[in-house]
């Protein structure tokens, strides 16, 4: 007995240990997201379940390491601790290997991060596709029965399983050559004989090791069994294409085969939309969608259990339901010229002098893509289309964004105090333009690499801020301690008393921290003022105010024509469309009477916000972001960002701030649940 409660007491410090780390690890992570981003908004909290097994699927993967927020937002709203698979490569590093470690997360090694050049080249037998021949190969030596053979990135890197190894000049697959694109075993076949015309033997490949992933799904299960949660990105590695890459198996294989060994065990899926405005960009915006979660059936755990082809049948029906659920909370185009033409639409959409939710600017773009793609062969959308583009050319001649055409009003204080603004964060920018500039620079230079070796990525985008929080991770400290370096050896110099020389560095290491926060603070300030300066100058420049007020009434005329088609095409999709979809009232909307609520924002003077309240005046929002720091601002986040001038984001406040900790102080879960549930459909 006493065996057992050493063993039961050992395993309790252990898993007290573990969840310290995390918490701290967490807390490390809150201040990088908080610093990295102006602004992270959930939606759909009340859909986390509070306990029970779970399973986190996250879409899109498109900014690798600043991802992670998924496991801020669920502890935030849950106090639920969710355990990251992470590839193994990727746990290799050493600040991502750490934090990654101390968030508990399942290594999970990926045959790619492995690939090994083969020798020789290979191109498919004419008669038979799942034939490999080769010239050059030494087949027998290299490969194995369960390994991958990769082809060339010319032909998009396709992969294919060893079955059997002939010879050292020929192979047999287990299927054909696949990747996203289902046209790759076609494309590979005729870039092979391309090649061969020009006297090239076939196409370069790579080696694959089989992987065994026994030990992962080991960890995974025994998580599932105790009620813990897993988060998982099952599109495999990031990238910054504007739709979802084919999902992985792995998550559905996890739940089904977690439940297939314990009856007990009922796992849920929750799916996880991330939308990023601007994710590669510092103080950027970012809304995270948990939506309903998904129940995995009691037949397609029972067909898993059986093996061979229920086995599959089973795995793919969960893959293709999880997946639709994905499609509710993410924003998907097929490429990035609809995407931009889509936000342009939402944009015109909404009348000047509104400013949107972040919930609202997801979910209408959501809305618009639908549409888009059911009536983008109408002759009146297509017509339309032509005019927003047009539009937006005629703004890019200006050099002016869509909202900055609101901001054309004459100089006020805050344009005054621009220059105050720009002073006071004189001093942090400078001091910290080492680690912006080399953070850049690195940057780049490991996108253009990323983007080297992959073949779903487009710019190499999503690897931006993961690298330039890296190189501000390991570069601050040492800035900073070469900082109080050189001040140390300044007072020594200046003969100032020993107290003073002694106290130097480490007034210097007080003093760096809030220098940085000023700049960060006035800049972004000024910064936004900056941006609203372009109406005004082009304003001043002879023969261009025509120019601007033209503008003005091309808008209203798109406007006005995009609503009428909104009127018209809306109601064929959506049932109930008048009744459910999402408003957008007239700026002369009257701010609400009553006292503010949780949702209500506060009244002030100046603009009009989406629910028809008043915003607050630009020096209010001085006054309690900058000076006052006002308790407020802090408890209900109401004061608006958008009643000064606007950033080029052109978004605003989201829908769910401090939701779980405010509605549990009213009442607990049931409470919770009711508040944030009439609050969707009141914003529906």
């Amino acid at each position: 007995m006493s065996g057992h409660g050493e063993l039961a007491q050992s395993t309790l410090l252990q898993g007290t240990a573990s969840n310290i780390a995390y918490d701290l690890a967490l807390l490390l992570f809150r201040g990088i997201i908080n610093l990295f981003f102006r602004e992270v908004r959930p939606r759909g909290a009340f859909n986390i379940p509070l306990d029970g097994p779970v399973i986190f699927v996250g879409a899109p993967h498109s900014n690798q390491f600043l991802d992670l927020l998924l496991a801020l937002q669920v502890y935030r709203e849950s106090g639920r601790r969710p355990a990251f698979l992470v590839a193994a490569k990727s746990m290799q590093r050493r600040v991502v290997g750490f934090l990654a470690k101390s968030l508990s997360s399942i290594p999970v090694a990926r045959a790619a991060d492995y690939a090994k050049a083969g020798t020789g080249k290979v191109y498919l037998s004419p008669d038979d596709p799942c034939l490999v021949l080769g010239e050059g190969t030494k087949f027998l030596e290299e490969l194995r029965p369960k390994m991958q053979i990769m082809l060339s990135k010319a032909v998009n890197s396709p992969v294919a399983e060893v079955t059997q190894v002939i010879s050292n000049t020929q192979l047999r697959i287990k299927n054909e050559f696949h990747n996203e694109s289902e046209k790759s075993t076609k494309l590979a076949r005729e870039k092979a004989e391309e090649a061969k015309s020009q006297g090239i033997d076939g196409l370069s490949f790579k080696l694959l090791p089989y992987v065994d992933q026994n030990e992962m799904y080991h960890h995974v299960y025994q998580r599932l069994r105790e009620g813990d949660c897993i988060a998982i990105y099952p599109e495999g590695g990031s990238h910054d294409r504007t739709d979802l890459l084919p999902l992985k198996a792995g998550f559905a294989m996890m739940a089904l085969g977690a439940m297939a060994g314990d009856p007990n065990v009922k796992v849920k899926i929750v799916p996880v939309g991330l939308s990023y405005f601007h994710a590669h960009r510092f103080r950027s915006r970012a809304v995270i969608e948990f939506g309903p979660p998904v129940d995995v059936a009691p037949e397609l755990v029972e067909k898993f259990r059986m093996g061979g082809p229920g086995k599959r049948d089973a795995v793919s029906k969960l893959l293709d339901q999880v997946y639709d659920a994905l499609k509710a909370v993410t924003v998907r185009a097929p490429d990035y010229d609809t995407l931009m033409l889509i936000q342009a639409a939402r944009r015109l959409y909404q009348p000047p002098g509104q400013h949107l939710t972040l919930g609202q600017v997801v979910e209408l773009n959501k809305h618009f893509l639908l549409a888009y793609s059911y009536f983008k062969d109408e002759v009146r959308i297509q017509a339309l289309r032509e005019k927003v583009l047009k539009y937006n050319r005629l703004l890019r001649d200006l050099g002016l964004r869509d909202h900055q055409l609101e901001d054309s009003w004459p100089f006020t204080l805050p344009h005054f105090l621009l220059l105050v603004w720009t002073v006071l964060s004189l001093p942090g920018v400078v001091l910290h333009a080492p680690i912006f500039v080399t953070a850049s620079i690195v940057s780049k230079i490991k996108a253009k690499e990323a983007l080297a070796a992959s073949v779903v990525k487009v710019a190499g985008r999503d690897v931006l801020a993961t690298w330039k929080v890296l190189i501000s991770l390991v570069m601050t400290p040492v800035l900073f301690a070469f900082y109080a370096l050189v001040a140390t050896c300044v007072a020594v110099k200046a003969d100032a008393p020993l107290k003073w020389v002694l106290w130097t560095p480490f007034l210097t290491l007080l003093a760096l921290p809030c220098l940085g926060y000023a700049a960060l603070k006035f800049g972004e300030a000024g910064m936004d003022v900056l941006k609203s300066l372009g109406p005004l100058i082009i304003a001043l420049v002879p023969g261009k105010h025509g120019n601007l007020e033209y503008l003005k009434r091309v808008r209203q005329e798109l406007s006005k024509e995009l609503g009428e088609a909104i009127d018209e095409f809306g109601p064929q999709i959506w049932e109930d469309f008048d009744k459910y979809r999402i408003l957008v009232p007239s700026a002369s909307v009257p701010p609400s009477s009553g006292k503010p609520g949780l949702w209500r924002r506060k009244s002030g003077v100046g603009a009009v916000d989406a629910q028809g309240n008043l915003l607050s005046h630009p020096m209010t929002w001085l006054d309690e972001r900058l000076f006052g720091w006002s308790r407020s601002a802090e408890t209900s986040r109401e004061v608006s960002r958008a009643a000064s001038p606007r950033g080029s984001d052109d978004e605003d406040f989201g829908d769910y701030d401090d939701l779980l900790k405010v509605a549990q102080s009213e009442g607990g879960t049931s409470k919770k649940l009711r508040v944030v549930r009439e609050r969707e459909i009141e914003l529906l």
